[in-house]
């Protein structure tokens, strides 16, 4: 049997969450700085890296990268940030997660698939991929 999270702990985590994915990079630092892990995932297993990345914020996603946030953690759905940057059009975040050493090819599908699949050549030439 397992014990039910402290209302307390998850109220937190759900507030970090959503400075990931509004962008407040300064208070978000803040609270990794703190010691919560730059990894933090979600029940979704979207990691604070991948909120970021989705929702266009290139400055989180360098900040958290900077403190040693993985760019290609996969969430439940095998997807990872750079594939979701490629989805949403989102090219200064991507530009932020290759310098941070996402893999184009990591996760399905893929940024590169992704790119094929939205017809984003421009991305394929930056992937290596045309």
């Amino acid at each position: 049997m397992t014990e039910a999270p402290d209302p307390e702990v998850v109220e937190l985590a759900t507030k970090i969450f959503d400075l990931a994915r509004r962008g407040r990079t300064s208070e978000l630092v803040a609270y990794v700085d703190a010691g919560v892990p730059a990894d933090l995932t979600n029940d979704r297993g979207d990691s604070l890296v991948m909120l970021a990345a989705y929702h266009g914020h290139a400055d989180a996603v360098r900040a958290l990268l900077e403190r040693g946030a993985d760019a290609d953690r996969v969430n439940d759905r095998g997807q990872t940030p750079l594939a979701g940057a490629v989805f949403k059009g989102e090219t200064e975040v991507i530009e932020a997660l290759l310098k941070g050493g996402a893999d184009p090819s990591a996760g399905t599908p893929s940024a590169v698939d992704t790119a094929r699949m939205f017809g984003r050549t421009e991305l394929l030439d930056l992937f290596g991929e045309r």
